[in-house]
């Protein structure tokens, strides 16, 4: 391994986006011959991440048709990073220089944003990195030498984007590449740290600077009722059950009541028969509420057609009531939902720029 290393290291400097010799040589050492020898330590990975071995993904790219300024090859949990647009994974960049290479703990930095994926916002990723970091902060002490900054100086978007996504990583040195022996030991230490990520977020329904659950459910469910093979989006995380569900709306509804309540209202749920969620009336005077709980923090919620469209007829007379950060408990049976950060928005006006349509029901004329 230190000796393929050294080979990309030494063809970086010649990069060129044409499938030159020199790209046809790193694109092999890339895409095959690195991962054939991370393969070779797939149990040793699998025991490392504590996910099964079926569940070790390898793969190296050094992009498809033109060649990228700046090649990888990543170990991660096919069923949590599908793809290295999201999810959190161990991964090899190489400088474009040829002077340095990393085993960066990173993360996808693009998102499904219902419709295409675009590139990260950096204040969501710090969001995700201060996240992740507190969460492998006893293993990291182990070591001294692990980096929060990772300096690939690439001249292209694509490779620039990869240094915002770091946690924490190993830098070697060109000149000073360490034995294969030493690369195997870093490599799963680093696959440890990942395990403990995935096992963390695991137990979580949101991390900060993702997109939220119910978004994610969404967007999956509109895709596979319109058949497609795969929903875009996938395998940033688990989905909700039904009881989570349950048990977040009920929350939410809870907290909503008390708020309404202590400043007067009547307050009457009504969420199981009509498009709404709290009729409330005080004298004269009468509001009709949505109500949305989430374990996000609130800046995107799901709407139904229905829900907008009443929402605008009952408008000034409305409210939109968002209770976010609520704790979800999946330790217990059935999970429990508590805290929360109630908001309230009244009267509450729908503006078209504030939607995102996810799905369309298209005639035919069949």
């Amino acid at each position: 391994m230190d000796e393929l290393v050294s080979a990309v290291l030494d063809l970086q400097p010649v990069w060129q986006a044409q499938n030159t010799e020199p790209m046809k040589r790193r694109g092999v050492i890339v895409r095959t011959e690195i991962p054939v020898w991370l393969r070779e330590h797939a149990e040793a990975l699998a025991i490392a991440m504590d996910i099964p071995l079926n569940d070790v993904g390898v793969e190296g790219r050094d992009g498809t048709g033109l060649k990228t300024e700046i090649p990888w090859a990543r170990v991660y949990s096919e069923s949590r990073s599908p793809s290295a647009t999201n999810g959190w994974y161990v991964v090899y960049l190489f400088s474009h220089d040829g002077e340095r290479v990393y085993l960066s703990l990173n993360q996808g930095t693009t998102q499904w944003t219902g419709g295409v994926f675009k590139p990260r916002e950096p204040a969501d990723l710090k969001r995700r990195i201060d996240w992740a970091r507190p969460r492998i902060d006893e293993a990291a002490r182990e070591r001294t030498d692990l980096v929060t900054e990772i300096h690939l100086g690439a001249r292209t978007p694509l490779g620039r984007g990869y240094e915002p996504g770091n946690v924490v990583a190993i830098e070697y040195q060109r000149n000073n590449i360490p034995s294969a022996d030493v690369l195997s030991d870093d490599l799963l230490y680093m696959a440890r740290l990942l395990g403990t990520l995935y096992k963390a977020a695991d137990a979580t329904t949101y991390i900060p600077g993702d997109v939220p659950v119910e978004v994610r459910e969404a967007t999956q469910s509109a895709a596979t009722t319109a058949n497609r093979r795969r929903s875009p989006g996938g395998g940033q995380g688990f989905l909700l059950t039904a009881a989570e569900r349950s048990a977040i709306e009920k929350r939410s509804v809870l907290l909503a009541t008390e708020h309404f309540a202590a400043q007067g209202w009547s307050v009457k749920d009504v969420g199981a028969t009509k498009p709404y969620d709290l009729h409330l009336t005080r004298g004269d005077e009468i509001l009709y509420v949505e109500v949305k709980g989430t374990t996000s923090d609130g800046s995107q919620v799901i709407l139904t057609r229905a829900e907008v469209e009443k929402q605008r007829e009952f408008a000034p007379a409305n409210a939109l009531v968002i209770v976010h950060s609520i704790e979800l408990d999946r330790a217990v049976e059935p999970a429990t939902a508590t805290g929360g950060v109630l908001h309230c928005i009244s009267p509450w006006t729908i503006e078209e720029e504030t939607l995102t349509v996810i799905s369309y029901i298209h005639r035919t004329g069949l």
